[in-house]
């Protein structure tokens, strides 16, 4: 992790769940950290939950991913006050449970999944990039945090995933879309997929887990275990996808 020491890294949905256990590990590993997130509150709590040295090294700030001028604001913000970012965790996700496709009236919730989970990773990564190649920096890295539901989607009877999966596929085409722009920009910027199972944090549906009682979850540090881990890789080493199921998990 030397590379990455006193470097920025921003990380979305920050204020709870697997964007905060980012946050913690990051800072502590050395670098700056920007957590983005709606609940203020929460990030001033994170802030004051590290020890003072690493507190001096996290910025929280309030940014809704779904709105693309909030995006635009804060990566300026990033900028001028720390001279850029160079580490991207796109976290932040929502899902509205048991909101079908078919189910009448749901434009807004469907909008909003779309909004945030697609759209919300768009903005971010093309204003990162873009300060990335202002500044001459040629080994950013952009993480995603997927979703195993990117890749197939989980037949829970009674339940369904709504626009949640959909979302989440067009994460794993996003991410291939984004290393050949990457690639054809010729810069070593590196572009990760990372695909939790199911995770122990607020997103998750607990109307959904009464069908699996014993079913196994990861921890939130698990993902940012994960997240660490992929930024660590050689420069010549780009993981382009990681999926990562708790032992035992059987959807």
């Amino acid at each position: 992790m030397d590379r990455w020491l006193n470097r920025v890294a921003v990380v979305t949905g920050a204020s709870s769940g697997i964007g905060a256990a980012c946050c913690k590990d990051l800072v502590a590993k050395g670098l700056v950290v920007v957590g983005l997130a709606r609940r203020e509150e929460r990030l001033k709590e994170l802030k004051d939950s590290l020890p003072a040295d690493q507190a001096a090294r996290f910025h929280g700030r309030k940014c809704d991913v779904s709105k693309e001028q909030e995006v635009i604001d804060t990566f300026a913000w990033i900028d001028a006050t720390l001279g850029g970012a160079d580490v991207l965790v796109n976290n932040a996700g929502i899902v509205r449970a048991g909101v079908g496709i078919t189910k009448e009236g749901n434009g807004d919730d469907l909008r909003a999944i779309l909004d945030t989970n697609v759209l919300g990773v768009s903005w971010c990564t093309r204003e990162i990039f873009k300060s990335l190649q202002r500044r001459n920096v040629n080994d950013g890295h952009v993480l995603i945090v997927n979703s195993v539901a990117g890749h197939r989607v989980p037949n829970i009877p009674g339940f369904t995933m709504g626009m949640y999966s959909p979302s989440k596929h067009a994460i794993t085409a996003l991410t291939e879309v984004l290393r050949q722009e990457f690639q054809n920009s010729k810069t070593q910027t590196k572009i990760t997929s990372i695909s939790p199972g199911a995770v122990d944090t607020e997103i998750i549906d607990k109307a959904a887990l009464v069908h699996f009682p014993d079913l196994p979850l990861l921890r939130s540090e698990d993902v940012a275990d994960a997240v660490s881990y992929c930024i660590q890789t050689p420069p010549n080493v780009q993981i382009h996808e990681l999926i990562i199921k708790p032992v035992g998990e059987t959807i």
